[in-house]
């Protein structure tokens, strides 16, 4: 009899993306939308904070009291998997080096026990099976890294950065392409280390891709802003695919803090190379942590001062959760400790500079025609009314709603899932709302 299977629950960061991908190839398995259909879950998890952690042994949990079979794995294996499993609120378990044997797990009649890495410089033989039928596709070109962030569990768990080959890597990309996706969004770890390991480079492998037939446009994940050097700023205008838009972590913009976090960059080269990239027309995202030990309410607001002066239109930011075995954690000692309602102050704070510095952006581009990927169809606030649309991201990753409506009815018919669409005439609101458009 054919077991339902969830494709993979994920938790987390965009690199689990990747992973759901990987483990879809499972033969004899009826693969499901709904986790009220299956019988088994994967449960793909993150553990980059403690209300990740907190989220997802709730959700297996949950499954396992509903009788699922709940296979457990990614990051937070090594700090959770022992005691899911020991007290059975998981059926099995296993850690990332051991991600090829989950066809083999699936198929145990045992439960099934592999908290223990192999190895953790374990680089899978293949990067994932062929995708058919999707908008987009998440790439893994690497994994680990060699950063030592004060606050930061990730290193401990996925090991030292090791990269794909290129070969590879462009090998599945024209497979992707060959079936219908035109979108692919290089993740990892730590993308920007790439080929460090192997004498390549991240700017050589988006040459490559950039050549291949039917990829019209390349997203990257999230590079460190030390890793953005004069070979990956030469290739910017060579690249016909590449998104406008690139995700730069800075983490802060306080000098203090950038030191008790142990990071690469500063400031003052973080705003010159910002501004470099805002000139050549790229919209940036970052990431941001408010509330970690230190942060006293004059850093802070220097901080926030110096984030207004970076070009930025899109941010994630995150309240400091201490981590079990990092240095924020063992070295809180002498720091000023963050309330927690104040640090939830300061998120605010961040988000809606950055909310408005988007809106800015926006509404100074709004002549702009813009190239649209309709990924879905969704239902949307606009005026205290619910209305359906079709939705997409344009190459600055800003989402445009397109109206399901009698003017566009025509039009609207001959759109699909996968679509491209030029907008050239929108309003500006939370989201650019197309007046106009034409299929590409």
């Amino acid at each position: 009899m054919e077991s339902s299977l969830q494709d993979s629950k994920d938790f987390g960061l965009e690199n689990s993306c990747f992973e759901k991908s990987q483990d879809s190839n499972k033969k004899k398995y009826l693969v499901v939308e709904s986790e009220s259909e299956a019988s088994i879950i994967v449960i793909n998890s993150c553990t980059v904070t403690n209300k990740a952690d907190r989220e997802v042994r709730s959700y297996a949990r949950k499954c396992t009291k509903e009788g699922k079979r709940v296979i457990f794995t990614g990051c937070g294996v090594k700090h959770l998997g022992k005691n899911l499993f020991k007290q059975n609120a998981v059926y099995s378990v296993f850690s990332h080096s051991h991600k090829e044997d989950l066809r083999a797990i699936l198929d145990s009649k045992n439960r099934v026990n592999l908290v223990k890495e192999k190895n953790k410089n374990h680089v899978d033989s293949s990067i994932f099976p062929q995708i058919v039928g999707r908008v987009r596709a998440f790439i893994k070109i690497q994994e680990g890294c060699n950063f030592k962030c004060s606050y930061c569990v990730i290193p401990s768990v996925r090991g030292a950065a090791r990269s794909f080959s290129e070969r590879q890597i462009l090998k599945q990309v024209e497979i992707l392409a060959q079936n219908g996706v035109s979108e692919v969004i290089l993740t990892g770890t730590n993308i920007g280390s790439y080929g460090l390991d192997t004498g390549s480079h991240i700017a050589d492998l988006l040459l490559q891709i950039d050549e291949i037939k039917g990829i019209k446009r390349i997203r990257l994940g999230s590079l460190e802003p030390s890793q953005i050097d004069a070979r990956f700023l030469g290739v910017l205008g060579e690249l016909r695919s590449l998104e406008k838009h690139l995700h730069i972590a800075i983490q802060h913009t306080h000098p203090t803090m950038l030191k008790i976090m142990n990071r690469k960059n500063t400031f003052e080269r973080d705003l010159e190379l910002f501004c470099e990239l805002s000139s050549r027309g790229m919209t940036l995202g970052t990431d941001f942590i408010v509330g970690h030990n230190g942060e006293s309410e004059s850093i802070f607001e220097s901080a926030l001062q110096n984030l207004q002066k970076l070009p930025l239109t899109h941010i994630h930011p995150f309240i400091y959760s201490p981590r079990l075995g990092t240095a924020s954690a063992k070295n809180a000692e002498g720091l000023e400790i963050v309330r927690g309602d104040v640090a939830k102050k300061r998120l605010r704070l961040v988000q809606n500079m950055i909310e408005q510095k988007n809106l800015d952006f926006r509404m100074r581009n709004k002549d702009k025609i813009l190239k649209v990927l309709i990924d879905g169809e969704k239902n949307y606030e606009n005026n205290n009314v619910i209305e359906s649309y079709i939705t997409g991201l344009d190459e600055y990753f800003n989402r445009i709603l397109v109206p399901l409506q009698s003017k566009f009815l025509d039009s609207i018919e001959s759109v699909k899932k996968g679509s491209w669409i030029e907008v050239s005439q929108y309003d500006v609101k939370d989201y650019n709302i197309a007046n106009n458009f034409r299929i590409l």
